[in-house]
């Protein structure tokens, strides 16, 4: 029989399973925290443009190309304009879109749960007008009264501001002729002589805008009463076109022109993700921080001309610029480390009070391979106890053997050295079973018990 009792200096096995539930409930929690607590941007974002051919549409890809390089993918969500956008940016359709200065207020902003990520450009109002041989040039909007003027798509932001204008110098809505086509189609129908004018409001790189402003017999309308415009409806500003701009060589245009301008804003739901938010206001410094006709190098993008209230990430960032991580690594690896600390809060609230519960399970796990002998013990007792005194001597043979059994199952335990008191202890207990049996047998018939060793085995 092997008397080889297995110790070991410290039980990383046992560690390991005792502190496993405890690692795992951590880990569980973090996890969820890390994904109720602040979860991570989507992949996908959608952006409300504009009409085909238009500056919104254009500067829509461009946001699609930056972000994409940061892998995430900006779905273009074309409309009429900025009204649209607005109705579908307060009915969920979209998540961020571009939307004209004027359309909305601060109160109403708040209301829809709406954030402003600055103002990008400006858009001036351009009121083309075919020129008539023979008749006087158009120079005041009073001279409007029955043409015929496209005032914009329904949802675009032209029509609403357009005759915001009309009605500051007076002219009814029945006294102009208004056509709501499309951009594209409006211009057809101009050139084509069918109608008198048409309007857009739209930043001068639009196509569109480009070809009429260079296009014999079409004449830009001039606003002189521009400052006088900019006080009346404090959203507008007073910009010039200046001479030319558009082609130096052929001096086109061939003279400034005075124009009313709101701004194009970046307007996006409040539950935005907070790392988009930084994205795009990131990509907007990029696309918009340049000269043009109408700003200055680094004019655009800011957080002033807006009326809708800017969102807080986007005020830290033209205060402070982008993000410090975002500076120095990818946007997703600087991400991950800055919603870190929802696992650090994580941690450092049930570290201390769960690491106070492995030691005790340690322990435990260590002891009960020496407690669950007890009960093997404790059930060759109550055999012994209740035997018939029929069959007492053959009872008391078999849990002779049965302690034999016991005891070699127990030498191959392996414990930790730290621990060896109570193998040791239970090791005395099984012999003190042992000679109670022995002391049982010799009493009920001293003759068995000759030839047995201190053990209780014969040789």
């Amino acid at each position: 029989m092997s008397k080889i009792l297995k110790f070991t200096q410290f039980s990383f096995r046992d560690l390991i399973v005792a502190a496993a539930p405890t690692v795992l409930t951590i880990v569980g929690i973090c996890l969820l925290a890390y994904w109720l607590v602040d979860p991570a941007p989507p992949r996908t974002v959608r952006l409300g443009t504009g009409q085909e051919n238009s500056a919104y549409e254009d500067f829509g890809k461009k946001y699609a190309a930056a972000l994409a390089k940061h892998g995430v993918k900006v779905t273009l969500v074309p409309s009429a304009g900025s009204s649209e956008n607005l109705r579908n940016l307060k009915e969920g359709k979209v998540d961020i879109a571009f939307v004209q200065s004027g359309s909305t207020n601060e109160e109403a902003a708040e209301r829809e749960g709406l954030s402003s990520l600055g103002s990008l450009f400006v858009e001036p109002l351009w009121l083309f007008l075919r020129e008539d041989k023979g008749k006087p040039p158009i120079t005041q909007l009073t001279q409007l009264r029955g043409k015929k003027i496209n005032y914009g798509a329904k949802g675009a932001g032209s029509p609403r501001l357009f005759r915001q204008v009309l009605e500051l110098n007076g002219v009814e809505k029945d006294e102009v002729q208004k056509f709501s086509l499309a951009n594209t189609p409006a211009t057809v129908e101009l050139l084509e002589g069918r109608i008198d004018g048409l309007v857009f409001t739209s930043a001068p790189e639009a196509p569109l805008i480009q070809m009429l402003l260079q296009t014999p017999g079409i004449k830009l309308f001039d606003f002189s009463q521009a400052e006088a415009y900019s006080r009346k409806l404090p959203f507008l500003t007073h910009v010039v076109l200046p001479q030319g701009i558009v082609d130096l060589g052929r001096n086109i245009p061939s003279e400034d022109y005075n124009l009313i301008a709101p701004t194009a804003t970046l307007v996006a739901r409040d539950d935005l993700h907070s790392a988009l938010v930084d994205l795009f206001v990131q990509a907007a410094s990029t696309i918009h921080s340049g000269a043009g006709w109408f700003q200055q190098q680094g004019q655009f993008p800011s957080a002033k001309y807006t009326e809708i209230p800017v969102d807080p990430e986007a005020a830290k960032f033209y205060k402070s610029g982008p993000p410090f991580l975002q500076r120095y690594m990818t946007f997703w690896l600087a991400n991950f480390f800055d919603r870190m600390w929802v696992l650090v809060v994580a941690l450092g609230a049930l570290i201390l009070p769960l690491s106070k519960v492995i030691p005790p399970l340690y322990v435990w796990r260590i002891r009960s391979r020496v407690y669950k002998w007890y009960g093997q013990l404790r059930a060759v007792e109550q055999k012994v106890e209740e035997a018939q005194e029929a069959t007492r001597m053959q009872v008391y043979e078999e849990q002779l053997k049965r302690l034999d059994e016991i005891e070699e199952l127990v030498n191959q335990v392996s414990i930790p050295l730290s621990f060896a008191d109570g193998l040791y202890g239970l090791r005395s207990h099984i012999q003190f079973v042992r000679k109670r049996i022995l002391f049982l047998i010799a009493e009920a018939n001293p003759t068995a018990t000759q030839g047995l060793t201190p053990a209780g085995v014969r040789p």
